[in-house]
């Protein structure tokens, strides 16, 4: 593996500035440029870091030739723009998500890949937080048996977020549902079915044209006997905030808590166990294991909604941070690679093109399908 540091610019600091430490701390990084389109914002955090690299213009952050890595944490319209730039620039990419807001977009960051042989992973926190990595020691010890299907909900109220949330369907931010029932077998949706359900305000309807309060979506996974279902919603659902998912094994399932802070549930044929999670900084370097527990930027009194909610993502940050950095070192591809990515993020499109056609099926285009 190379010992090479990679020079890493981070774009967007508000949910961005949690990963700068994560890079500071991490033995492949030196945590190189900070971009923000606010200049006194960007200025004060690359101060408060000690990067003396500050953007507040994207374009002029992807013409220094010393930049290795754009990790970016803009919001969701921006992605597919700036991760295509970055690729033309010659960057590695590494992007929050989703991918992109279209199908065509996400053709466009495959293609892009290939042609020039620079890694693309996008940063679905799930896959590696703490809740999927027990589940999956279990799975890969044998524990669960054969899977049988698998569940999964992202349900969130997002009014009084930025007007850009403001009546977004539901599937389109899905990526934190689907991630985890394709992950964990290691498997990629061929085609999806999805319906809508109920309604939300008028006023939020026109922007993009999608009335439903939640869209619930089944996905059939390629070559395999595997269904699974997903459930997203985001406005006028009553309901504490969730990221959530369950597998059924044949010889064990799990179950994920209904209330946040409670126990998960463990199923060995007919009995149930509550089960603690352990943590998984074990599996990282030493440096950036403590940031799979708290904060890194803010105070205790004003973390940023990711701590708040879902205590750091599942501890996901610092895994994310070194399964890019290591792929990158070893020359192999990230999970998930573009393709991956690609078929994570189109699930949720073409589901909701599904819901606003009666449930129609969507299959997903042959550019998602991992390359035999």
């Amino acid at each position: 593996m190379s010992k090479k540091q990679f020079n890493i610019a981070i774009i967007g600091l508000g949910f961005g500035a949690e990963f700068i430490p994560i890079y500071q701390k991490h033995p492949l990084a030196n945590m190189y440029a900070v971009c923000q389109r606010n200049q006194e914002k960007a200025e004060a955090i690359g101060k408060a870091f000690g990067i003396d690299k500050v953007y507040t213009d994207y374009d002029e952050l992807l013409k220094d030739p010393n930049i290795d890595v754009v990790h970016i944490n803009t919001p969701i319209q921006n992605h597919a723009e700036q991760s295509i730039k970055a690729l033309k620039a010659g960057k590695h990419v590494a992007c929050t998500v989703p991918m992109a807001t279209t199908v065509e977009e996400c053709r466009q960051i495959v293609e892009l890949t290939e042609k020039t042989g620079l890694t693309y992973m996008m940063m679905e926190t799930v896959i590696y937080s703490r809740e999927f990595l027990f589940v999956k020691e279990m799975y890969e010890k044998g524990e669960l048996g054969k899977i049988q299907f698998l569940r999964a909900s992202h349900q969130q109220e997002m009014a009084g977020w930025p007007g850009y949330w403001e009546g977004l369907p539901p599937m389109h931010y899905a990526t934190h549902c689907v991630g985890p029932v394709l992950a964990l077998p290691k498997g990629q949706a061929e085609y999806v079915s999805c319906f809508g359900s109920g309604r939300i305000d008028e006023n939020l309807i026109p922007k993009y044209g999608s009335p439903f309060a939640i869209e619930t979506c089944h996905i059939k996974l390629k070559d395999s006997d595997l269904s699974a279902e997903v459930t997203r919603s985001l406005f006028n659902t009553a309901r504490q905030y969730r990221e959530s998912f369950d597998v059924y094994g044949s010889k064990k399932s799990f179950e994920w808590t209904l209330i946040e802070h409670e126990d998960s549930v463990i199923h060995t044929g007919e009995i149930p166990e509550k089960v603690k999670i352990p943590d998984y900084a074990h599996l990282l370097p030493e440096g950036i294991q403590k940031f799979t527990t708290h904060g890194v930027y803010d105070s205790d009194e004003n973390q940023h909604l990711s701590f708040i909610q879902g205590s750091g993502h599942g501890g996901s940050h610092p895994h994310l941070v070194h399964e890019f950095l290591t792929a990158l070192a070893e020359e192999r591809a990230p999970y998930p690679d573009a393709r991956q990515s690609a078929n994570i993020t189109c699930v949720g499109i073409l589901a909701h093109e599904s819901a606003m056609e009666g449930g129609k099926i969507k299959y997903l285009p042959d550019f998602t399908q991992s390359k035999k």
